[in-house]
């Protein structure tokens, strides 16, 4: 089982989303900022490492908001949600095709990865934010 984190950062209402790279797994969806935890990692490092390399944004770690486990062909993941806030720089495209800020009632407009699709039904169940 591969570990995975991402972050569930709010400004103004809205919440960050990320379109993947179009030559990954999964290419072209959309998904929290986040990535894979790496050997001698705590998932909270990871997340911050993750936001890091691939946004270019420093973020504080807040609680868990939703873990869920997937099975894709390719892997299986534990997906780990944070609530997270950027606490310095603004988010840049680094590795991923888009950014967006939307609201919850605009995630039906958006084809997000499987294993996402629980944690966005909550959201959108509760508007959720920290």
């Amino acid at each position: 089982m591969t570990e995975v984190v991402a972050a569930l950062i709010w400004q103004d209402g809205r919440f960050l989303i990320c379109q993947r790279p179009e030559h990954k797994a999964r290419g072209l969806k959309w998904e929290f900022a986040g990535g894979k935890v790496e050997p001698g990692e705590t998932r909270q490092q990871a997340l911050i490492r993750e936001c890091r390399e691939e946004l270019a944004v420093e973020l504080s770690v807040g609680n868990i908001f939703m873990e869920v486990t997937h099975t894709y062909p390719d892997m299986t993941v534990h997906l780990t949600l944070y609530h997270a806030s950027i606490i310095s720089g603004v988010p840049q495209m680094l590795e991923h095709h888009d950014l967006r800020w939307i609201t919850a009632d605009a995630i039906p407009q958006y084809e997000f990865c499987p294993a996402d699709q629980p944690i966005l039904e909550r959201i959108m169940r509760h508007d959720i934010r920290e």
